[in-house]
């Protein structure tokens, strides 16, 4: 008879989402375990930001490289060595997953247990030849990428997020289907690397702000890419070569990589026994993240209609597990939820885009852009597109605000916490910024629009009057 464990609180996914809860649980005292089937880390350590982020530093230093003339200093061209590449990321991963590996979660009070799990009861998973017992659980088990419905995909050899990490070859031709963040960041790292990309979607970063697009076009269009607008309608393998059909074009190359978004894999956790609703949109839940089983909750990527960014998945797997362990309940959900692709350069974005205010706030709505070439810093390192761009109030409230620029996830974090603490544009303008930094415009910015607005104001038109006639 297989003997049940009990436990105040079990997680199920140790990704962002899953860690997050677990260590978080584990310090209040909570006996808690933290299932996973694959990898501890998910998607984020092991496939997504952290191995594409060292991916794109390599192929930053081979841009550097091959651009070196442009500053001054006479090198050879780089010759790019996949084999190596793959150990740099492969060690970029241990480094981070040292930090997450069951023996330092069990130091942390957190059990871990390897397996797959399916709920036994509403109480109760199997995990393996275990049975763990719950009077809370947390579903947090991200998504895997979504492959679209073109004719011939399946037979022919694509890679997703996945597998690209993991490649040793370096192919003379490399088409990219989606250009999101993820499809944005590898064709670029790629063509820097010495491929000749193909980049196909609709758009460039289509959520984004239409300047985004405007800016990284030509940066693309520099450096190489070759950017299609239109879906890939058919996919088929001749030899050696992929060809897939845009409308009434072909495009050939050695590799091919599908990456137009992720959708949550709900398979095999048999939520249909405890009544868990779901679809193939993912688990809806309740604003405090329950699911309609109420002591049930769930957090991150496979959270229906959900954001999916680990920092996200981070937030609300320690919201679901302060809502699951303690009095009251906190919100599970924000409006203010910053994002950066890693394209160099970087684009940033947090709060609602100028279409977006508009429509909510109509005129009363404005917007200050700041082209790069403003930022005394951006000059120096040669930073040539870019943008700043902000929407607020007349008043100066802050609405919304994207940073295109070589360091724009650090630049957005000002006025992530702007909006999060409801400053407006002048309490920005009246702090002093480091120069020459990527904040320093921010402050500018903000003080040129805080005096503007002081100046139509009785107040500053009374002021004015008075200098002018001294």
């Amino acid at each position: 008879m297989t003997m049940t464990d009990r436990y105040e609180l079990v997680i199920i996914g140790a990704g962002s989402g899953g860690l997050a809860a677990a260590g978080f649980a584990a310090k209040l005292g909570a006996k808690v375990a933290l299932v996973e089937k694959e990898r501890i880390g998910g998607d984020c350590t092991w496939t997504g930001c952290v191995p594409s982020k060292a991916l794109l530093k390599v192929a930053k230093v081979a841009h550097q490289i091959r651009t070196a003339n442009d500053y001054g200093v006479c090198v050879e061209q780089p010759a790019v060595d996949m084999a190596k590449v793959r150990g740099y990321v492969r060690q970029a991963i241990e480094s981070i997953y040292q930090h997450e590996t069951p023996d330092r979660l069990g130091e942390q009070g957190i059990e871990v247990v390897m397996g797959a799990a399916r709920f036994l009861n509403a109480h109760t998973i199997q995990v393996s030849e275990r049975a763990l017992s719950a009077k809370k659980f947390i579903i947090a088990i991200g998504a895997r990428p979504f492959i679209p419905s073109v004719p011939g995909l399946p037979a022919v050899p694509y890679l997703t997020y996945e597998q690209i990490f993991e490649n040793t070859h370096l192919p003379d031709r490399l088409i990219v289907m989606g250009a999101g963040p993820i499809g944005a960041e590898i064709a670029q790292a790629y063509q820097r690397l010495g491929s000749q990309v193909t980049l196909i979607d609709i758009g460039l970063l289509p959520r984004e702000e239409p300047e985004v697009a405007q800016v990284m076009s030509r940066v693309f269009a520099r450096e190489g890419i070759q950017f299609i607008k239109g879906l890939v309608t058919a996919a088929r393998q001749e030899g050696a070569k992929i060809i897939l059909n845009v409308a009434e074009q072909e495009f050939r190359a050695e590799m091919l990589l599908v990456a137009v978004g992720r959708a949550p894999h709900m398979a095999g956790l048999d939520l249909e026994r405890v009544g868990v609703r779901y679809s193939p949109k993912g688990i809806p839940v309740d604003s405090k993240l329950r699911t309609n089983v109420k002591h049930i909750y769930a957090a991150g990527d496979c959270v229906t209609d959900n954001h999916q960014f680990t920092h996200l998945a981070a937030w609300q797997g320690f919201q679901a597990a302060r809502n699951a362990l303690l009095p009251g309940s906190s919100q599970g959900f924000s409006d203010i939820v910053p994002r950066t692709t890693f394209t160099d350069p970087e684009v940033a974005h947090v709060g609602l885009t100028e279409t977006q205010a508009r429509d909510k706030y109509g005129d009363t709505v404005r917007v200050t852009y700041w082209n790069i070439d403003r930022v005394d810093r951006a000059v120096c390192e040669n930073d040539q597109e870019g943008f700043i761009k902000v929407v607020h109030k007349k008043d100066g409230s802050l609405l919304g605000a994207t940073v295109v620029a070589k360091r724009a996830g650090e630049a957005i974090t000002e006025f992530v916490l702007a909006l999060d603490h409801s400053l407006k544009l002048a309490d920005l303008a009246g702090t002093i910024h480091v120069y020459p930094t990527y904040s320093t415009p921010v402050q500018q910015l903000a003080a040129e629009v805080a005096t503007d607005n002081f100046l139509r104001s009785l107040l500053g038109r009374v002021v004015q009057a008075l200098i002018s006639s001294k």
